[in-house]
């Protein structure tokens, strides 16, 4: 399938979710954006009228060719990878669903990443143009179909992460992947300790590595590449036969370790490479799951906020409460505090693109 030119735009939706954005703009209301809703439980909660984009839905230009794709925010991530799964290809970041209803709006919005990320990239890193409605109602592009944009500052790679809270995606192009000729996951018994130790050796090495988790007191790997690279690696590396499935598992938090019967609250700890064991109080070792080869970690733990937070940074890194936010243990800001001089910047930015706050304000911070 290769698409050259781009087909009419969807104007009746587009221009309906234009006039609503003007109406509230006049009347100050706030808007609480939603596609899929999948990932409601991201961030804090928003008090306002609902905008849905699901009526907003389609893929505008995809060019297998040159690895581009251009979207419509309100299309289903599932239908998206499918039609690219039809050409042999694959977004690259394997961003997570979390539900059936996932769009590629909130795939953006969130810029949540999936196992594949440090080795191929994430949300951000493939982002290569957006359309956004602006406060004033009037749709917006930025960035375009080539990796390198020089037309002004490249606002597309700010609406990654900013949770809807700058203006209203309607569209994005982003960069595909061809799809790996061979997979392969091992599951190789060893000591935390030991494992980040091998993650180490190995990321010194040109191994085909595309995925690393280590839980339960093993070492989880996912080899992709040629069939006679894959072969060669598993056969070197050793360990036993591990179901793809567990990717996805992963990804998507369906893992045991997920389960929402357990009452502590997860936190998610982004750190840097190479980053040894970080000492929490109290913290045993089936309340920690390595992924990303060690730079984010998911930690199960009642430790209150300022102490997991105050480790992280240390470290020289940030942790995110996915929740309970509020408990036992929790925290009402799931997103680190940010510096004052960052804060500065994230209110005079909000203030600039949607100064009387209508999209989705308080989702980041409260005061934005």
């Amino acid at each position: 399938m290769t698409n050259t030119a781009t087909p009419p735009r969807d104007h009746d939706a587009s221009e309906a979710l234009a006039e609503r954005i003007c109406r509230a703009d006049a009347e100050g209301t706030p808007l609480r954006i939603v596609g899929g809703d999948t990932k409601a439980f991201y961030g804090r909660a928003v008090e306002g009228r609902e905008l849905s984009t699901r009526e907003h839905r389609g893929i505008t230009y995809y060019d297998p060719v040159e690895l581009i794709v251009s979207v419509r925010t309100g299309t289903p991530l599932a239908e998206l990878e499918a039609t690219l799964a039809e050409n042999g290809q694959m977004l690259g970041c394997e961003p997570p669903h979390f539900g059936d209803g996932a769009t590629v709006g909130g795939m953006v919005a969130t810029g949540l990443s999936g196992p594949r990320r440090p080795w191929a990239g994430s949300v951000r890193d493939f982002v290569l143009g957006v359309r956004v409605i602006n406060h004033e109602g009037r749709e917006q592009r930025f960035g375009g179909q080539v990796m390198k944009n020089v037309a002004g500052y490249d606002l597309s790679r700010l609406m990654v992460g900013a949770l809807g809270s700058l203006g209203l995606l309607t569209e994005v192009t982003m960069k595909v992947l061809p799809r790996p000729g061979a997979t392969r996951s091992l599951h190789l018994d060893m000591p935390l300790s030991l494992a980040l130790e091998k993650l180490a050796e190995w990321g010194r090495q040109p191994l085909p590595i595309t995925a690393a988790a280590w839980l339960d007191g093993a070492l989880h790997l996912r080899l992709e590449g040629g069939p006679s690279s894959v072969a060669a690696t598993a056969e070197r590396l050793g360990g036993d036969e591990l179901r793809d499935d567990f990717w996805t598992a992963l990804r998507e938090q369906r893992l045991a370790f997920f389960s929402k019967e357990d009452p502590r609250p997860l936190w998610r700890l982004a750190l840097p490479h190479h980053t040894p064991v970080i000492d929490l109080p109290g913290v045993a070792g089936d309340a920690l799951l390595y992924d990303w080869a060690g730079t984010q970690r998911w930690l199960r733990s009642e430790l209150d906020d300022k102490t997991i937070r105050e480790a992280c940074t240390r470290a020289g890194g940030h942790a995110t409460c996915h929740g309970p936010h509020i408990g036992t243990g929790g925290t009402a800001e799931p997103f680190t505090p940010l510096a004052p001089v960052v804060a500065k910047y994230h209110r005079n930015l909000k203030a600039e693109l949607d100064p009387k706050g209508i999209f989705n304000p308080g989702r980041l911070y409260a005061e934005l």
